[in-house]
Parts: C-alpha cells; structure tokens; sequence
C-alpha cells in the first residue's frame, strides 16, 4: 500500500539551519532501525502549503504511523497522511 506523507516544519525544525541535515539524518536513521516495514520510495522538498512531501510503502498501516510519529517528535514536524491508491487501480474500482 502507498501513502503520501505531507510535512509541514515548525521554527523548531529550523531552529539551527546548520543542523537541519544532522536532525534529517536522525530522523531517517531512527524509521529506518524502527521502521523495517517500511520503503521510502521518494522525498520532495516543496514550496507551498507542505515543505516536504514523502512516498512511502507498506503493508503494515501501523509501521508508517510510527514512522510518521518519528517524523512529528524527532523531526519538530506536523504531519498529514494520506494512503493512496494507483489512478490505474483506482479506475478499475469505480
């Protein structure tokens, strides 16, 4: 199953511009130790309404809900998950 992850940064995230790749680099670390069901499949930086949009895999809904609570916690981010369904498979069920 895919899910889109919308992020949002708080001033926290950015608190130490410097250290903004050590804080991402924690934050993809500790989903991936704690998070094996898991597959990135793709990391957007955006401008707009998010600052970062993530596609992930999983089988398991409960593994990404623990990677996206990383993401909250570690990373000083709000979140919105959305699951997503392939516009192929989509159309097939409508």
């Amino acid at each position: 199953m895919t899910f889109i992850i919308l992020t949002r940064f708080t001033p926290e995230t950015h608190a130490d511009p410097k250290g903004f790749r050590a804080l991402a680099r924690a934050v993809s670390d500790r989903i991936k130790a704690e998070c094996p069901g898991v597959a990135w499949k793709e990391s957007f930086a955006t401008m707009g309404r998010f600052d970062a949009v993530d596609i992930v895999e999983s089988d398991d809904p409960k593994q990404v809900a623990k990677a996206v609570a990383i993401i909250s916690a570690v990373g000083h981010c709000t979140t919105e998950t959305l699951p997503a369904i392939p516009w192929k498979e989509y159309l097939r069920v409508v």
